[in-house]
């Protein structure tokens, strides 16, 4: 019997193509586990009305850890259109599986590492005084709030008068409410002490683990004065009981600026559910954009690993497969990190890092290309190609 059982869920478009790919890297480095398909996407919300099917969530209850492809995700009317017609009209509504995910299962805790990886052309560079150009190391780690935020789904339009009776009692609702209900929408901004005393704690603790020497806080308290303010608060308390590692603060509208700026100053970075995604995808340009970026949602009891990248649905048929399989195989690397597997999870990073070092197998996105079936005339290599190349280096 393996060791492990994971449950996979390739989801939408090129997360059928990733994750399969994965797998074969996962078996390449003789991870001992045994794999279980499961069930998440677009297709289960046209035919079942339920994007994320409750055997899915079984499976993740009973076996604790997930990798997860991708997603596609459409606005309100659009995914109502696309129901099958014996679902329409049924009052159901279409909410992100992924984020769902995250709130069944608390998985409050996300970690995004944006480290660039020598060789790659699509590294940040600079210019320096004297007319030259340098190209810093970026090694920034997003701890990203996962289920509160502007993310818990506290939505309304045209809100009922109960929701509208609760805003009133604050002064600054004064100004809205002489407005219709029908030319109203509500997305409320959520936190509680709880929520950022486990990400900042978290972060702390990954921080002197890894001899990161700093954890900022990247919020909006100057505006956002009651959630900004309480995280805030929090890594004041928290940073106490790690003296060694500094607590520094940036505003998300500067810290934009500054990421091009100085981005090798950064280490362990902290916001909520709507900035932490802002300020990674914006670290994440620095190291090779979404091809490179991996993530982990953990919890108490289960964790799911993804690449943060979007479904991509124009590139899932094309034969044979273009797109960047880093992102996700990097998401293993962090699957095993987190069972322990940690020489296995550095020798697929070594593998990784080996290939980009060495610029033979590169996807489109590394060529500068644009995505399409002539990239590969051009010169780009394919998923597969670059799958093999990595298993190459894990020998």
């Amino acid at each position: 019997m393996a060791r492990y059982t994971i449950v996979t869920m390739p989801g939408d478009g090129i997360g059928k193509v990733v994750l399969p790919e994965t797998l074969r890297v996962l078996e390449a480095i003789g991870f001992d586990a045994d794999y279980v398909h499961a069930d998440i996407g677009w297709e289960y919300w046209v035919e079942e009305g339920n994007p994320l099917p409750d055997r899915t969530l079984d499976l993740l209850r009973e076996f604790k850890l997930g990798l997860f492809g991708a997603i596609t995700s459409k606005p309100k009317k659009l995914a109502a259109a696309e129901l099958n017609p014996e679902l329409q009209d049924k009052g159901l509504s279409y909410f992100s599986p992924i984020v769902s995910m995250r709130q069944v299962f608390n998985l409050d805790v996300c970690i995004r590492p944006c480290q660039s990886f020598p060789g790659n052309p699509l590294n940040f560079i600079r210019r320096t005084a004297d007319g030259g150009f340098e190209e810093p190391v970026v090694d920034a780690v997003i701890f990203r709030q996962n289920t509160e935020g502007l993310y818990c789904g506290l939505e309304w339009t045209n809100p009922p008068d109960e929701v509208r009776e609760a805003l009133s009692s604050h002064p600054k609702y004064a100004t809205f409410a002489a407005t219709p209900s029908e030319e109203l929408a509500i997305s409320m901004r959520l936190f509680t002490l709880n929520g950022c005393r486990r990400i900042v704690t978290a972060a702390f603790e990954y921080a002197k683990k890894h001899g990161y020497k700093s954890v900022t806080i990247c919020e909006k308290p100057n505006v956002l004065r009651e959630t900004s303010g309480m995280m805030e608060d929090v890594a004041v308390e928290v940073q106490k009981d790690f003296p060694d590692i500094q607590h520094w603060s940036t505003n998300i509208d500067a810290q934009m600026m500054w990421l091009t700026k100085n981005p090798e100053n950064y280490g362990v970075i902290v916001a909520g559910n709507m900035f932490g995604d802002i300020i990674s995808d914006g670290f994440a340009g620095l190291v090779g954009g979404l091809g490179f970026a991996c993530s982990g949602n953990i919890g108490d009891d289960v964790a799911v690993f993804e690449p943060t990248h979007g479904s991509a649905p124009k590139y899932e048929e094309l034969d044979p497969p273009i797109v960047n399989p880093i992102a996700m195989v990097l998401s293993a690397a962090m699957l095993l990190d987190h069972v322990g597997e940690t020489d296995q999870a550095k020798a697929v990073r070594d593998a990784v890092a080996a290939v980009v070092a060495e610029g033979k197998a590169r996807t489109y996105d590394m060529m500068k290309l644009t995505g399409g079936p002539d990239s590969i005339s051009q010169g780009a290599a394919t998923s597969i190609q670059v799958t093999d190349a990595i298993i190459e280096k894990i020998g």
